[in-house]
């Protein structure tokens, strides 16, 4: 049987290859800063290296909320996936970027080269997902996305996002990707969803807001069905 396409828009391949050159300098430990530069012109700064460590200060309230079945949504290089399977749980990463899932494998993760649009396995079974480091902007309509998830979700099952910082602003639409090695920007659709804009985008979705928390600076939610 042949895997479901990777959906990649034409005009986003090129920050697909900004993206996993990225990953792979960080993962040989060459200093990888990204910057995305929303339609405002207001940059938002990342560096790659902290998706490719074993842990990020933060992470430990996520990983104790996935006690059952879990789908990391755009795993990146594995890390929370790696983490859960270490813990015994069941959980599978999915992420277009191929650097990101050779990554996630050589560190013993179960992950796949999926979009979270396109079919998945366990659809409609997951009893929790994953949306962090940023990943609530993944294609750039959040409110899609959260009915995306509302449908892989098992009836009881649980969502469990990262958001921005309340007051931070909430933004949707063609970004641009740069680095500091001096490719050229890239378009990417994307989005940042902060604390206090979150309820009624889970609304939309069918989704409520269950319980909120912070842990090292990161701020989190838990979504579900209703």
């Amino acid at each position: 049987m042949s895997a479901p396409t990777v959906i990649c828009p034409p005009d986003e391949r090129a920050a697909l290859d900004t993206f996993d050159r990225a990953l792979r300098r960080a993962a040989a430990g060459v200093p990888s800063l990204l910057s995305l530069r929303d339609a405002d012109g207001n940059e938002h700064r990342v560096d790659a290296a902290d998706w490719c460590r074993a842990y990020r200060p933060g992470d430990a309230g996520l990983l104790d909320r996935c006690t059952g079945a879990t789908l990391d949504i755009g795993c990146g290089p594995g890390r929370l996936t790696s983490a859960l399977l270490g813990r015994g749980r069941k959980a599978l990463g999915i992420d277009v970027s191929a650097a990101a899932v050779r990554l996630a494998r050589a560190r013993g993760a179960l992950a796949l080269r999926r979009d979270v649009f396109g079919p998945l396995p366990g659809h409609g079974r997951w009893e929790h997902l994953l949306l962090a480091d940023g990943n609530l902007g993944i294609g750039g309509d959040p409110a899609a996305l959260l009915r995306r998830c509302r449908d892989l979700l098992a009836p009881d099952g649980q969502l469990h996002a990262e958001q921005e910082p309340p007051g931070t602003g909430s933004w949707a639409g063609t970004a641009t990707l740069h680095t500091t090695d001096g490719h050229a920007a890239a378009p990417l659709r994307w989005a940042q969803v902060a604390a206090d804009d979150l309820a009624p985008l889970a609304r939309a979705a069918a989704l409520t807001v269950l319980s909120t928390w912070t842990e090292e600076g990161r701020w989190f939610a838990t979504l579900a069905a209703g």
